[in-house]
């Protein structure tokens, strides 16, 4: 299986400049059962790293562009009542495909947002009081420019929760940037993305992930860096143990990936930020001061002793 994982990150790189590292970490979150939440400013490929993503397995896509009009019906569908048979039937909503690109998520109002909410966790969507399971893999793969960008909504810390990563892909380099105009002119786009994986090779891999061995002492780690996120003075909002089990599971897809049956450090310390830093509440001096969340953690990390 390491060798489809490379396939799927070669079709990645072919469209995203220099982005090797978050291409890595978008699909760790893929093999781990996690959604990812991509944030940055507008045109810097958050849209094209969720495409080529779902293009390079052959699953079903849907995209579901989000506007202050959208509705959560538009999500999770709807019944209709059928004349002919006298009877409701229920017509699938945007959420019923294998991935999801919740293209600029934080453009529509909370309603509508909270209608993933079930999806991502309980991998359903109940409608009208009958539930309908989602096929698997399940995976929501959600843009999002800066929140103080116009007419965005702050998504809820419930749903941010639901989220296993957060990465921003950042500007390129001057010499990546030239790179792009390179393969642009050539015509090399996202639409020369391959499908190299299926999703029954997926979802074997899902399930090999978690035979990957933890030891205790990276457990009791990770469990301590989750304390001490609650007891901190510049946290209102510590990590809760959807983040603890995220990390674990994060960290068993990196050494998966990299042909390991087993957890190095090394894997926890790849996993840490982007998987807690977005969980984060600071405090209103923590805040006011202008410190960031990837800032605090790294200073937690400093002070909980990683084991060898």
């Amino acid at each position: 299986m390491r060798t489809a994982v490379e396939k799927i990150l070669e079709q990645i790189n072919k469209v995203l400049v220099g982005k090797e590292d978050k291409a890595e970490l978008a699909v760790i979150t893929l093999l781990a059962g996690g959604h990812l939440l991509l944030e940055d400013v507008p045109g810097v490929g958050k849209t094209t790293l969720a495409n080529a993503l779902a293009k390079s397995i052959d699953a079903d896509f849907g995209r579901i562009q989000f506007t202050p009009d959208t509705l959560p019906s538009d999500i999770t569908g709807v019944s209709i009542y059928n004349m002919k048979n006298g009877a409701f039937e229920y017509m699938k909503g945007a959420v019923m495909h294998n991935i999801i690109l919740a293209d600029e998520i934080n453009r529509t109002s909370p309603k509508t947002q909270a209608s993933l909410l079930e999806a991502m966790e309980e991998k359903q969507v109940t409608v009208d009081h009958v539930i309908y399971p989602l096929d698997k893999p399940f995976m929501v793969i959600a843009t999002q420019n800066p929140v103080d960008f116009l007419g965005t909504y702050n998504l809820p810390e419930a749903q941010l929760d639901r989220f296993m990563m957060k990465l921003s892909l950042g500007y390129p380099t001057a010499t990546e940037e030239q790179q792009m105009i390179e393969r642009k002119l050539k015509g090399i786009n996202v639409e020369e993305v391959k499908a190299v994986a299926t999703k029954e090779e997926i979802l074997k891999m899902q399930e090999e992930i978690m035979n990957v061995t933890v030891h205790e002492d990276l457990q009791k780690y990770i469990v301590e860096v989750v304390e001490a996120t609650r007891k901190n003075e510049k946290i209102s909002l510590g990590l809760s143990p959807r983040a603890t089990m995220a990390m674990i599971r994060a960290a068993q897809a990196s050494a998966y990936i990299d042909g390991r049956d087993y957890v190095i450090p090394d894997d926890i310390i790849k996993i840490m930020i982007p998987v807690a830093a977005h969980r984060l509440v600071l405090s209103v001096e923590a805040r006011v001061a202008k410190q960031k969340p990837e800032e605090i953690l790294a200073s937690i990390k400093k002070t909980v002793k990683m084991p060898r």
